[in-house]
């Protein structure tokens, strides 16, 4: 394999964890606004999209995006509105962590619904806190060479 194809091919499957990326932040983004809309936060629609923006930062960002809609649910609701959307936190983080952002690692990356569960803990548990942000990528990378040297190795027995 050259050069090139090898810089095509990470190339091409980093592409794909970024639109996996782009996806999951629309769709967090959409359950912010429907959960606060639904709670009756001020300024809903500003909320979700910054904390739909803020969720492209891995791990940190869901909670980065919790802090304003948390002051402003806090101060406009009362306490019970805090509890509601700390609720709301959690289903969101839970339903994406387990659901949506696997679903699309499967759909967009190519990356096995199971391994893009267990590998960010293994990985974060094994060898340090980085590795579980680095994850995700490094599986999109790993996969694709996995399709290529299988499609290589099926062409080579083909022939």
């Amino acid at each position: 394999m050259e050069a090139w194809e090898h810089f095509h091919l990470v190339g091409h499957a980093l592409w794909r964890w970024l639109i996996t990326r782009f996806y999951d932040v629309l769709i967090v983004g959409a359950m912010w606004f429907i959960g606060l809309h639904y709670l009756r936060v001020p300024w809903a629609g500003f909320w979700a999209i910054l904390a739909g923006a803020l969720h492209f930062i891995p791990h940190f960002g869901i909670v980065i995006g919790l802090i304003g809609p948390a002051i402003t649910a806090g101060i406009s609701r009362g306490w019970m509105g805090l509890f509601y959307l700390l609720i709301l936190y959690a289903g969101i983080v839970v339903v994406d962590g387990l659901l949506i952002q696997p679903w699309l690692m499967k759909g967009v990356a190519r990356v096995p619904f199971w391994i893009s569960l267990v590998a960010p803990i293994a990985l974060g548990f094994l060898l340090s806190f980085w590795w579980v942000l680095l994850a995700p990528p490094l599986l999109a990378v790993y996969y694709a060479y996995r399709a290529q040297w299988r499609r290589n190795s099926t062409d080579s027995n083909r022939r």
